[in-house]
């Protein structure tokens, strides 16, 4: 008992204080740390409030009926999963979060569905006092899987053990689950996803491809099913973001989606932002950003501090980037277009001869495709290098001729403008000539929008960016993205976080 003060009593005024200071410091630090989480608290508390009362107050409060309004409630139900997953991992472990006492209680599945019985028998059937175990009795779990047309049950069969000296009661646990004593098993809850977020199949749909195959599952145990997953996966796609902006080129577009939030029938245009390391990188990986807005500071945000070559069209939200050691990168696809566009209104002759000189600098590009970067940069600089100053003279002796205002006049002056930006590429063996492939990448977004109609609220489209991140980079791998997510909610709950990177899609292996 006297010895802490009897240290205290051996330090001189300096140590002492030095001692203060770091006990200080740990304090505020663990003040910050319990004020961040009760902030964090009082905020998902409040959304989930808000989401409960429009989800199920008052019709004044609701959206009107019809399928919108279904849509809307599926991320709602979406959300609010998601949510409840949030609050349970801020909960002390000593206080969790309890059900209500109201919940339903889950329906037992159809007996005439197929099923296949999965033993679970303890590791050792020698109690710690050295007697045998005695079976008492198997519990049973069942979980509903889903290979597309078929519906089959696991029956996940456990047997009690008891020893019959000291009365020691045995048991294997049961396997660990992205959603815990859930129906549905991995491969059930990857084909949802699938088919909402490569498919685009919104959940209302789902329900009735479902109710076809002999299984009615509401729309609402759906939405608790995305929700849950959209929250388990958030650090695999953290993880990709992480692994994005290790690359010193990188590409990125954007697209509208309609937002429509709770409580109001208006939509605004909410964006959609993608982001893909350099076509000469050597990495198929793509994540998606969701934003209430177009504004250049999204870009800014998930950039962070990366420094690099960022290869865009000519968006000025990008350009506070340049401004911060980012360096742009034109696309020359986008100038292409503007005399592409002028040569099939009037058959120009001036956007005619524009589109044989960039023709021509790309096929000195499909010659460098399969190339190293030097030897790449090697091509550029003795061919593609006179070739570009031929044409930018070129494009300033016609610049001089056109009338201001003009047509022709402003497909010039996108060109001449940008004539740094667009020529980087032949300075450097890793940059690419254009923007294509995250245009390619965008694309499947564009698909979607016609059949989400819209994303119900912020959150919802956060969690669709989340998971299309990886449903579209297995695709880019070669992986089948139901094959991928099915093994990766299986591995989930019990893989390391330390070793999360294993399961991105561009690393994954099957287990």
């Amino acid at each position: 008992m006297t010895e802490a003060p009897d240290a205290l009593q051996d330090m001189d005024a300096a140590q002492l204080r030095e001692l203060a200071a770091g006990l200080m410091h740990t304090l505020g630090r663990a003040r910050q740390e319990l004020t961040a989480s009760k902030t964090l608290n009082e905020k998902l508390t409040f959304e989930i409030a808000m989401l409960r009362r429009f989800r199920f107050g008052k019709r004044g409060e609701q959206l009107p009926p019809g399928v919108q309004g279904s849509l809307l409630e599926d991320a709602v139900d979406e959300d609010l999963v998601e949510i409840e997953a949030q609050l349970a991992a801020l909960a002390p472990k000593a206080d969790p979060i309890t059900e209500p006492k109201d919940k339903p209680k889950r329906a037992a599945l159809p007996p005439g569905l197929p099923r296949i019985e999965i033993r679970h028998e303890p590791h050792d059937a020698t109690c710690t006092c050295g007697c045998q175990l005695k079976f008492v009795r198997d519990e049973v779990s069942e979980k509903l899987d889903y290979t597309p047309g078929v519906f089959t049950v696991e029956r996940h069969v456990r047997p009690i053990l008891a020893c019959p000296q000291c009365e020691t009661i045995t048991q294997a646990p049961m396997p660990a689950y992205v959603i815990d004593k859930g129906l549905a098993t991995p491969g059930l809850m990857a084909h949802v996803l699938v088919a909402k977020y490569a498919d685009h199949l919104p959940l209302h749909r789902q329900e009735g491809i479902f109710a076809r195959a002999g299984l009615r599952i509401a729309r609402s145990t759906l939405a608790e099913w995305v929700g849950a997953c959209g929250y388990a996966l958030q650090p695999l796609v953290a993880a990709l973001r992480e692994e994005i902006l290790s690359y010193r080129v990188l590409h990125a577009d954007e697209t509208p989606v309609k937002l429509l939030k709770p409580g109001s029938r208006a939509t605004h245009k909410a964006y959609l932002w993608a982001y893909t390391p350099g076509a000469f990188e050597g990495i198929q990986a793509v994540v998606y950003d969701f934003t209430e807005g177009r504004a250049g500071a999204h870009a800014r945000e998930f950039f962070g501090d990366w420094t690099g070559n960022l290869v865009c069209d000519d968006y000025v939200g990008y350009k506070a980037c340049f401004t911060q050691g980012i360096t742009e990168v034109g696309c020359m696809a986008h100038a292409r277009r503007k005399f592409f566009d002028l040569h099939a209104a009037g058959q120009s002759p001036v956007a005619a001869q524009a589109l044989e000189y960039i023709g021509a600098l790309y096929g000195i590009e499909r010659q460098a495709g399969g190339m190293s970067a030097t030897d790449r940069l090697v091509l550029r600089q003795a061919q593609a290098r006179p070739l570009a100053d031929k044409y930018h003279a070129w494009l300033l002796a016609q610049r001089g001729k056109v009338p201001e205002g003009s047509g022709t006049a402003r497909a010039l002056d996108y060109s001449l403008k940008r004539w740094v930006a667009l020529t980087r590429y032949l300075d450097d063996g890793m940059l690419p000539i254009d923007n294509n492939r995250i245009e390619q990448r965008i694309r499947p977004i564009a698909v979607g929008r016609n059949n989400w109609l819209f994303t119900g609220y912020l959150r919802a489209g956060i969690r669709a960016a989340a998971i299309m991140s990886l449903v579209q980079s297995a695709k880019m791998n070669g992986h089948d993205p139901y094959t991928y997510l099915k093994d990766v909610l299986t591995r989930l709950p019990t893989h390391p976080n330390s070793r999360v990177r294993e399961l991105l899609p561009h690393r994954w292996q099957p287990a």
